[in-house]
């Protein structure tokens, strides 16, 4: 049981319908095809690496080894879970958060604010805060660590059918930006088995959050950086003037915790994300509802790790058959998903995903009712999100395997010769 002082200490640091057949990825200038990227940098993309450079020299030459990968290097590349580090097949490579000295981190945490947006930072922060409560109190499931249904991957629902492509409470609510972690449970304990358990060794908290480069940072050519543990996978890839986050993994366990009476928010992009999916949904007509609401029992995550190279067939509602007030809803609820890239790659980001609103479907699995933890998916050409509760914790609103990918542009692949 998690003492109070500790929690304490915990809460202070984390605030300082019919399926349509799927769009061809292999006509050029059809809808949704990534333009050809500019092989020189931008401001944005010249800020990336000059703070990856930054962090670089910062470290040992034996920090340096471990962190730099080919850009060939198709194993590292993959090398992501939502699976805490020791679950079921996660080895990641890199350095870890708890390795790295105050100087380093700060460093780490300048370069993924140039990828990355202040909510996007706010959001990752707020992950490894979690996870170090998780840490802390060791109250994570078997489930949720790896012995059944590690990562909320089960076969899909009979709608969601998969297919490769070419291309690669009523308490007071308080919610601050929280700090980077680490301060607090730097290198986060082991979370070995209970007794009489047969739960894996895993290791929890923000110590075994990991980052490493494949490729290396460079103006003119492709490079990838790396950043991720438990619920967490940062995959931003660089080519030129453009910064693409797919595929890449949020969510989060847990979003929330109550303590003296008061209820604080940890992670707050996850909220945000249901407050705006929410608002989309009840602006439907009855007739539109009964095309986006696919089951009142909620999936889980389709396209998570393992799945690259893979898309979905749309279903749900199409932009096409929504009003104007709707299609508004629709670009915010997206909005907020890809939000977490830095404004100037999103802004680009955006007007593809507006130009191709009304190709781009709302799907939706489980309980209706406002404030519900449910499944809800988009598919655009350019994005698929899923946003995915998860209930084998009691809460599904608390612990989230979220994905985003862009099946045209994976790890760059639509930017670059990447096979």
């Amino acid at each position: 049981m998690l003492n109070k002082t500790l929690l304490s200490g915990l809460i202070a640091a984390a605030f300082c319908g019919a399926a349509l057949p799927i769009l061809s990825l292999a006509s050029a200038g059809g809808a949704g095809i990534p333009v050809a990227a500019s092989t020189t940098a931008d401001t944005q993309s010249a800020k990336a690496v000059a703070a990856a450079n930054a962090f670089l020299d910062t470290l040992s030459a034996a920090q340096k080894k471990a962190v730099l990968f080919a850009w060939t290097d198709s194993k590292q590349r993959t090398n992501w879970s939502n699976f805490p580090q020791g679950g079921a097949g996660v080895n990641r490579q890199g350095v870890r958060w708890a390795d790295l000295n105050v100087t380093q981190k700060a460093a780490l945490m300048t370069m993924l604010g140039t990828v990355l947006s202040e909510q996007g930072l706010n959001m990752l922060k707020g992950q490894m805060n979690a996870d170090d409560f998780i840490a802390a109190t060791d109250q994570g499931s078997p489930a949720a660590q790896g012995s059944v249904n590690p990562g909320g991957n089960t076969a899909p629902a009979k709608t969601a059918k998969t297919t490769s492509t070419a291309t690669t409470g009523t308490q007071n609510t308080t919610q601050a930006p929280p700090n980077a972690t680490g301060s607090t449970n730097p290198a986060g304990p082991a979370g070995g088995p209970p007794a009489g358990g047969a739960r894996p060794m895993v290791s929890f908290g923000s110590g075994y959050y990991f980052v490493s480069f494949v490729g290396t940072p460079s103006t003119t050519s492709p490079w990838m950086l790396q950043f991720g543990g438990h619920h967490l996978a940062i995959n931003a890839t660089v080519v030129g003037s453009n910064i693409t986050l797919s595929p890449s993994l949020t969510g989060g366990e847990p979003v929330k915790v109550s303590f003296n009476n008061q209820s604080y928010t940890i992670i707050p992009q996850v909220p945000l994300e249901m407050k705006a999916a929410s608002a989309l949904l009840s602006s439907l007509t009855l007739a539109q509802q009964a095309e986006v609401v696919i089951s009142t029992t909620r999936t889980d995550l389709v396209l998570g790790p393992g799945h690259d190279g893979q898309t979905l067939q749309p279903e749900g509602l199409p932009g096409s058959a929504m009003t104007a007030v709707q299609k508004a809803l629709f670009l915010a609820l997206i909005k907020e998903r890809l939000g977490i890239l830095n404004a100037d790659d999103l802004a680009v980001k955006m007007a593809q995903i507006q130009k191709d609103l009304n190709q781009s479907y709302f799907a939706w699995y489980g309980p209706t009712a406002a404030d519900s933890a449910a499944y809800f998916r988009v598919t655009a050409p350019t994005a698929i999100i899923e946003f995915s509760p998860q209930a084998n914790d009691g809460d599904p609103a608390n612990h989230l395997h979220n994905m985003y990918r862009d099946p045209t542009n994976e790890y760059g692949a639509g930017w670059t010769t990447l096979k």
